[in-house]
């Protein structure tokens, strides 16, 4: 993935979306660029034009902490904002940290504990690791989807069920872009995530829209409206939960406010669910089923 690239079309388009007067500039002259120019957002910032220009073309190697917070106040970003923009900045080489056996088995028991919730573990770059028999009822078979193909990314945007599943798709659809968005901050050397991301620039208009725009968001909490085929509507509320240790595994949780009509449809499916759960083992990183992968 070209870093520098990235980091232009990012500090662009945010620049792009603020207007002089915004920032308390007074936009004289003829403006040939939509948006502050680059002279205004380095005086925002406190830095020469050549200095912030540097780093508009990519160049952070030498960039202090405190440049990029200047440029990140000069430019309002959000917190989810700074965090894409240090990442490119700052782009790391660390591993990404394989879960032992009896970690990953602890973690499948909470997982099929949550009877009420419907839950999964996603990974770098947004591959489903593990999942419980509640969040399968209610999204996706996740055991019936090739592990190659089992990621947020590809099940969103490439799977025809994804659009009946999540009632507002187009906000889940976004939520999954600046999520990506994200991972590419964190992991920008990812092999696998670049691949990804092409694969979905190319297959997808949506996600090319989605992916110009440059969306970066908050991402650890959400409302959801899920067509559950089994029990109809289910309004859930979302919550990323970051495993201790390992900064690259998220538990993604589902959760319905108590005494609802949609805590009671869960109280429905898991009971349908109970008399014949398949053994939790079937259900972590499985291999497809013998009558083939589901298509996606």
């Amino acid at each position: 993935m070209d870093i520098a690239e990235a980091l232009r079309d990012f500090l662009v388009s945010r620049r792009a979306r603020l207007r002089p007067d915004e920032v308390g500039l007074p936009a004289h002259g003829i403006r040939r660029v939509t948006g502050l120019r680059r002279e205004e957002v380095a005086a925002l910032a406190a830095l020469s034009v050549e200095h912030y220009t540097r780093l508009e073309r990519g160049q952070a190697s030498r960039v202090s902490d405190a440049v990029l917070d200047a440029v990140a106040d000069a430019l309002r970003l959000s917190p989810g904002e700074r965090r894409y923009l240090r990442g490119l900045a700052r782009p790391t080489d660390r591993e990404e940290a394989g879960l032992p056996p009896d970690r990953r088995s602890g973690i499948q028991r909470v997982l099929d504990s949550m009877l009420l919730t419907p839950a999964y573990l996603v990974g770098r770059g947004g591959s489903v690791l593990a999942w419980n028999g509640l969040a399968a009822a209610v999204f996706i078979d996740f055991a019936r989807v090739h592990p190659d193909r089992r990621t947020v990314g590809r099940l969103v945007f490439t799977d025809p069920r994804a659009r009946r599943v999540f009632v507002n798709w187009e906000e889940k659809a976004r939520e999954t872009v600046s999520y990506l968005r994200g991972e590419v901050g964190t992991w920008p050397h990812d092999p696998g995530l670049a691949r990804e991301i092409g694969e979905l620039r190319a297959c997808s208009a949506v996600f090319r829209r989605l992916w110009a725009e440059q969306v970066v968001q908050e991402n650890d909490h959400a409302n959801v409206l899920i067509a559950c085929p089994a029990v109809g509507l289910l309004s859930l509320s979302a919550e990323a939960l970051h495993l201790a240790g390992h900064p690259d595994k998220v538990m993604a949780v589902y959760t319905a406010a108590p005494g609802s009509g949609s805590e009671r449809r869960l109280r429905r499916l898991a009971r349908a669910l109970a008399p014949g759960s398949a053994p939790s083992a079937a259900r972590v990183a499985a291999p497809p089923s013998a009558d083939g992968p589901a298509e996606v």
